[in-house]
């Protein structure tokens, strides 16, 4: 019995010759394509030794990398960004938004009227300062997160959940280039002028860097793809997918957390300045948007549907 249940574990965990060649075969073109579009960064060689260490490392890890490819495919999609500026196919909305914020939702403070960026900036307080920084800090664990739970409990909810996560930021992406959007923070630094390859900031984040003395969010902001990307705030839309995943699996009271921390993400996007009001309205709206059309394509059962179910059975 030992020999045999050692020669099944040994069948288990080997990988076929075939899947090792497609696995080199795209890491090598990633990596080459990445080189030409956007340079060599060591995250790319991350991503790929991540994935390899998983697929070979045993079955269960091997069905954790397929699934989380999903995951893979976004990062891959918003890291290329950056190879083709949204500014370059359409004009830059600056004035235009910075007053239709001001018009719908302005807070007048003493004689002026001033957007809501605007007011908090002049009246920021240190605890909103770190509370918008631990917010702010949710919006990739918290997902990523909630996502590894729903592998190990269920992997329909699991895939669902990755799908609706991905098609939200593909809705998001294409808003992007339809209607390329400059930050509050942008106006405060630079006025009405647009220019091109503006790097990122921290605005209002840079308050909680400064209180703990670190540079972790100068890091994040380095590395971002396009700051005139503020129109729809998908830092808005993460957490209403896992809010809505959340119910849905019978969370219960931890349903409670992700809401706190949705609101929280919500405000702390207008507190620090990275986006209007409206990018997280329209933020909300695009993750809306992408569930209800991810639900609508699973109740058809249609050929979008059979693809989803194969895609559960590979890792199951």
């Amino acid at each position: 019995m030992r020999t045999t249940s050692t020669v099944e574990n040994r069948k288990d965990t080997s990988v076929p010759l075939k899947a090792t060649l497609w696995i080199t075969a795209i890491s090598l073109a990633y990596l080459l394509l990445s080189y030409v579009l956007i340079g060599f960064k060591t995250d790319q060689l991350l991503l790929v030794a991540l994935f390899t260490s998983l697929y070979y490392l045993s079955p269960i890890t091997r069905k954790f990398a397929v699934g989380f490819t999903i995951f893979m495919v976004f990062w891959v999609l918003y890291d290329y960004m950056k190879a083709f500026p949204n500014y370059w196919f359409n004009q830059v909305h600056i004035q235009d938004l910075y007053e239709a914020e001001k018009a719908l939702f302005g807070m007048v403070s003493g004689s002026v009227r001033l957007t809501p960026n605007e007011y908090w900036a002049q009246h920021h307080h240190t605890v909103l300062d770190v509370l918008s920084g631990v917010f702010y800090l949710c919006w990739v664990p918290v997902p990523m997160g909630f996502a590894a739970f729903l592998f190990f409990r269920d992997r329909t909810q699991f895939t669902y959940f990755s799908l609706t996560f991905l098609l939200v930021n593909l809705l998001g992406f294409v808003a992007y280039y339809l209607y390329p959007a400059a930050p509050p923070w942008y106006v405060q630094l630079h006025g009405f002028e647009f220019i091109p390859k503006t790097p990122g900031n921290m605005a209002g984040l840079a308050r909680f860097d400064a209180y703990f003395g670190i540079d972790l969010f100068r890091g994040m902001y380095a590395k971002g793809s396009n700051v005139f990307a503020a129109m729809p705030s998908l830092h808005s839309a993460y957490p209403l997918i896992v809010v809505f995943y959340g119910i849905k699996t019978r969370l219960k009271s931890v349903n409670f957390i992700f809401a706190t921390i949705m609101v929280g993400i919500w405000f702390a996007a207008v507190y620090t300045s990275h986006h209007y009001i409206l990018d997280v309205l329209f933020g909300i709206l695009c993750s809306c948007t992408g569930i209800f059309l991810f639900q609508y394509l699973m109740a058809r059962k249609g050929p979008t549907y059979r693809a989803v179910q194969r895609f559960i059975k590979a890792i199951e």
